[in-house]
């Protein structure tokens, strides 16, 4: 089964770069370490989102900088190595890796406790959890679910659970403290002024949040 290796997951969003060119940002925040990339351009036809994922691509690996097409399998084949996030009402996650095969990964955002538990006993390769906070780009979702909500989450299952929703450099230690595998984030970088500086302060910040979970274990 594809394990999920970074604790940071970077969903973009290229209306949120500040008039940078997307691939400009992730380059600069790849220069700070490793986290994943969930390519969500939903306004964008399959070949433009396909051309966008091949320039990603382009400098991407499979452990340092993995890349996930936003419910766009068809996408994802196209493009070497890449795996796939469904949203919570797409294609049943049996159906999408009977499509995908075994060796990409595949996740899946969910917005309940019960939708989690769903998630991981259908094989899910880890699951996006949230809104955990206010935020305008997951308003349609409903009211936070909290991290009350997200400590509950963790201790049913046994897939890696990423928190998202409202995610800052402050709020990375309770997330994880919840239980949270990782964060996943869209603005806290794509709309830094300083994203290679941003991107670094949240890998620290998830690394030190380990290593005090684990301390306490």
């Amino acid at each position: 089964m594809p394990q999920l290796a970074s604790r940071l997951l970077v969903v973009t969003d290229r209306h949120q770069t500040m008039g940078r060119p997307l691939g400009m940002v992730l380059e600069q925040a790849a220069r700070a370490g490793p986290f994943a990339v969930q390519v969500r351009e939903r306004d964008l036809s399959g070949g433009a989102l396909l051309a966008i994922a091949r320039e990603l691509a382009a400098w991407s690996t499979r452990d340092a900088h993995p890349l996930l097409i936003n419910d766009r399998i068809d996408v994802a084949l196209a493009v070497e190595r890449a795996g796939v996030h469904l949203r919570s009402d797409s294609f049943p996650l049996t159906v999408a890796r009977r499509l995908l095969g075994p060796d990409r990964l595949l996740g899946i955002s969910v917005h309940s406790v019960e939708e989690a538990m769903k998630a991981d006993a259908e094989g899910a390769d880890y699951i996006i959890f949230g809104p955990l906070y206010e935020t305008p780009s997951k308003a349609a979702f409903g009211p936070p679910l909290g991290l009350r909500r997200l400590e509950e989450a963790c201790k049913l299952v046994q897939r890696p659970i990423v928190g998202i929703g409202g995610i800052t450099v402050d709020r990375v230690r309770d997330v994880c403290a919840a239980g949270a595998f990782g964060v996943a984030v869209i603005s806290a970088i794509l709309s830094a002024a300083d994203v290679k500086r941003r991107t670094h302060e949240l890998l620290n910040a998830l690394s030190r949040a380990h290593e005090s979970r684990d301390a306490r274990a």
